[in-house]
């Protein structure tokens, strides 16, 4: 937690010092680099499309479920164990897939927003875009590598939050014990997108261009943010709730 309290004490220190000089920092960024950026952007912003398009099949016809996060992980594999710079359409094609498959996955999620309260559904959505555009900005503004040091931080952080879901799922867990993994959970997971995005200009740098393996990561970082961010205002939606029939009775 210290490291993360001293990566946003940076953020903050550092935002009365963003000024046009700052904004020059982008001209680090070579042509080469930055059409590849709009590649892995687009290419993002097309499985997002496709993932909404499944949690859609899924309120449709309750598709949703094991199978489709199967579905989902043989997609991501069948794509990462093909060949870059090789049968692109293939490859963006699995993309699409294991984005479809994804939102099929969170479907049920997604429909006990829409039942509950819709508008936490659009919440939830901006928040997270605009908490990813924001976090991306800010590694692509910054000086290069300046946050790549937070990727083993960030590694052993997953791995305490693998640790913790497998405790609280054979011994269980309390209320205060979920809370604190999703909150720990979105904390690395936002981290990741300051990391991979970062990672990925120094990637592109120095030759490597598979803007599709670039899009997966930074989805899977965008989806599981969403899926935190999705989950706690729900929980905050129901609380609420409570709280006004506490006060009518």
């Amino acid at each position: 937690m210290d490291a993360f309290s001293s990566f946003f004490g940076a953020q903050s220190a550092s935002r009365n010092n963003w000024s046009y000089d700052s904004l020059k920092n982008l001209r680090q960024i070579s042509p080469v680099v930055q059409t590849h950026l709009k590649q892995v952007y687009l290419s993002l912003c097309c499985a997002l499309i496709a993932s909404a398009a499944g949690a859609y099949l899924h309120i449709l016809w309750n598709i949703g479920g094991f199978l489709t996060t199967l579905g989902c992980l043989g997609s991501i594999v069948w794509l990462l164990s093909t060949p870059p710079y090789q049968e692109q359409q293939k490859r963006v094609g699995l993309l699409m897939a294991a984005a479809l498959f994804e939102g099929a996955s969170i479907g049920p999620l997604i429909e006990l927003a829409i039942r509950i309260d819709p508008s936490v559904l659009v919440s939830a959505f901006v928040g997270c875009a605009l908490a990813f555009g924001c976090f991306s900005m800010a590694a692509m503004l910054a000086r290069r590598r300046e946050y790549l040091y937070l990727g083993g931080l960030l590694s052993s952080g997953l791995s305490i939050l693998f640790w913790l879901q497998f405790a609280s799922s054979v011994f269980g867990g309390s209320a205060a014990f979920f809370k604190f993994e999703l909150y720990f959970g979105l904390l690395v997971f936002v981290g990741y997108i300051v990391v991979d995005t970062q990672d990925i200009i120094e990637r592109a740098h120095f030759g490597d261009l598979d803007y599709v393996k670039h899009a997966l990561t930074l989805f899977t970082d965008f989806a599981a943010v969403f899926v935190r961010i999705l989950i706690i205002m729900l929980k905050n939606s129901e609380e609420n709730e409570r709280r006004k029939k506490k006060r009518r009775n």
